[in-house]
């Protein structure tokens, strides 16, 4: 699960990404999947799954949940999530649950060195195993020991340094766990610590087979 590399089919999954602004992203497909939706200005079609990695305000967002979940959705998070949001199915580290054709598991997302992110919050990021590939969410998180563990197909990562990964630090990841796809986030948005220009320094960087794409938020 955690070694995907079905390289022959990501195209199409990664067709099936969109990225909503911030750390947030929508994953069509059988789950329909929305990560950490914050400020989400389309209205979407009840996701089957919202997954939520921890309590802070621009992640976790009871009004941004509320407004786009039916009655069959499953919300997924930490137990700080689980205070604020009704509802939620508490993972663990490394624990798996199985919706549809996915199968998803958190992984521990935490800062070494940055009080926002102690490891003892339990923070988590997301591997999700869909339609033959592995798609890692990294979430606020620095580099930590555990994502050696890991080779996705698709990684999806912080560049602003605001007690996540740099520029630097995402280049670092992208070496460790060698992807096809690197999809950065938290860039070019009002207030975001990162810029654009930041984002076509992290993307000209990249070596190796990985292929960054740089999303529009829509």
């Amino acid at each position: 699960m955690l070694h995907g590399r079905g390289r022959q089919r990501a195209e199409p999954l990664i067709d099936r990404i969109r990225w909503q602004g911030h750390s947030s992203f929508a994953i069509e497909g059988s789950p329909f999947i929305q990560i950490a939706p914050w400020r989400v200005v389309k209205r979407e079609k009840p996701p089957d799954v919202v997954l939520i990695g921890h309590d802070h305000y621009d992640h976790c967002s009871p009004a941004d949940v509320d407004k786009m979940r039916g009655e069959q959705t499953l919300i997924i998070g930490n137990e700080s999530v689980a205070r604020i949001i009704r509802g939620t199915v508490v993972l663990r580290e490394w624990q798996s649950i199985s919706l549809e054709r996915a199968s998803i598991t958190a992984v521990p997302a935490y800062a070494m060195n940055d009080p926002r992110h102690p490891r003892d919050a339990g923070g988590l990021g997301f591997v999700i195993s869909l339609d033959y590939f592995d798609l890692y969410y990294v979430g606020d998180s620095g580099i930590v020991p555990e994502m050696a563990h890991l080779r996705p197909d698709i990684v999806i990562l912080p560049i602003d340094g605001y007690g996540r990964l740099s520029v630097d630090e995402a280049l670092r990841l992208v070496e460790m766990i060698e992807p096809r796809w690197a999809i950065p986030y938290n860039w070019g948005g009002v207030g975001e610590e990162a810029t654009q220009l930041d984002a076509q320094n992290f993307k000209s960087r990249v070596g190796g087979a990985t292929e960054v794409v740089l999303l529009p938020i829509t």
